[in-house]
């Protein structure tokens, strides 16, 4: 920036007055016009050589702005689930901790397979656009091993060596750009991942890998899917030897399942309190079942409000609610209730008069 002192016109040109880099600059400091003054053009040709340069700077900055601009467009588009799948009505939303980004470092995704809608949702270390070679790694050996594995022991162990093979090519970029100082910490690259599969009749198994635990929503009530430690994420330890799938609370028909990425739970306020993300699920469930956008606008609306703003970290939320018709009971069985842990009043049933 080009200070004036007191007294000193303000402007740029040179003159008796002036002071700074305008007072001694000349023509041929740009190597451009020298030659075009060499060359005898006029002042009126060398105007518009110097607006031609211009435009056409102008020009390629605005084209690589929309190219940037349609590349995040396109990743958002191909992470997006459908709205629908097998009877499970789908909604999710990603905010990057970059502004202007799009993306980030967290993901998910959802698909139906012959062994049961499987879902994915992951968050890796970091954010924003530096994060997502690990994403693209992640989702790529999701989407090859969810049709080809029988059991999600199968899949994790897929994700795994994915996760490898990603950290051994970043590793070797590593060494080969060490000259330049570029650096990528390779070391310290992990992924937490959380699988779930859901069975027809609203079965639920998940393998967690460092991950928060998602909430259930049945009824009025919002709680944890399970309570079990987690297994540690992808990257920096290897995976134990036996991989035993959790049995979490069936997702019955009319019950919402909401995932989410730790940059929920941890976002604070301007006081440091960190968001009540499970309040404000029950105060959802209370409502008369809401759906999965709906949920989705109340749990965004209350953690801007919370923060006074964008999250500082990546933020992901994925609702699956189960939309699938009611099982019918069978003929000359009566009403009797379909979920687990109501009581069976029929007469054959021993607990009906208990001793």
């Amino acid at each position: 920036m080009i200070r004036f002192k007191g007294g000193a016109p303000r402007t740029g040109r040179p003159g008796a007055g002036s002071r700074g880099p305008a007072a001694s600059w000349k023509p041929d400091h740009c190597p451009l016009l020298r030659r075009a003054l060499a060359c005898g053009l006029p002042p009126t040709v060398l105007g518009a050589l110097g607006t031609g340069l211009a435009l056409h700077v102008g020009r390629s900055l605005l084209r690589e702005v929309r190219r940037n601009r349609t590349i995040t467009r396109t990743a958002q588009r191909m992470l997006r689930p459908p709205p629908r799948v097998d009877g499970l009505a789908v909604a999710a939303v990603r905010l990057s901790a970059d502004r202007g980004a799009g993306t980030g470092g967290d993901l998910y995704e959802v698909v139906a397979t012959e062994y049961g809608v499987r879902a994915l949702i992951g968050d890796v270390r970091g954010h924003g656009p530096a994060a997502l070679p690990t994403v693209d790694a992640v989702l790529a050996g999701f989407r090859e091993a969810v049709h080809d594995e029988p059991d999600l022991a199968g899949v994790l162990r897929r994700l795994e060596r994915a996760m490898d093979r990603h950290l051994r090519e970043r590793a070797r970029a590593e060494r080969l750009s060490a000259r330049t100082g570029q650096a990528f910490r390779t070391a310290e690259e992990f992924v937490t991942v959380l699988l779930l599969e859901i069975l027809p009749d609203g079965e639920t198994r998940a393998l967690n890998c460092g991950h928060p635990w998602p909430h259930l929503l049945s009824g009025p009530r919002a709680e944890p899917l399970a309570r079990t430690d987690p297994l540690p994420p992808l990257g920096p330890f290897p995976l134990p030897a036996v991989l035993p799938a959790v049995a979490c609370a069936p997702l019955l028909p009319g019950d919402t399942l909401v995932l989410h990425t730790d940059g929920a739970e941890d976002a604070r306020d301007a006081a440091g309190r960190f968001f009540p993300l499970p309040e404000v699920l029950a105060a959802a469930a209370r409502e008369a079942a809401p759906t999965p956008q709906a949920l989705l606008r109340t749990v965004l609306t209350a953690l801007f409000h919370h923060t006074g703003g964008p999250p500082a970290d990546d933020v992901a939320l994925l609702v699956l609610r189960n939309e699938r018709p009611s099982p019918r009971p069978p003929s000359g069985a009566g009403s009797g209730a379909a979920r687990s842990g109501t009581t069976d009043l029929s007469p054959a049933n021993p607990l009906r008069h208990p001793a």
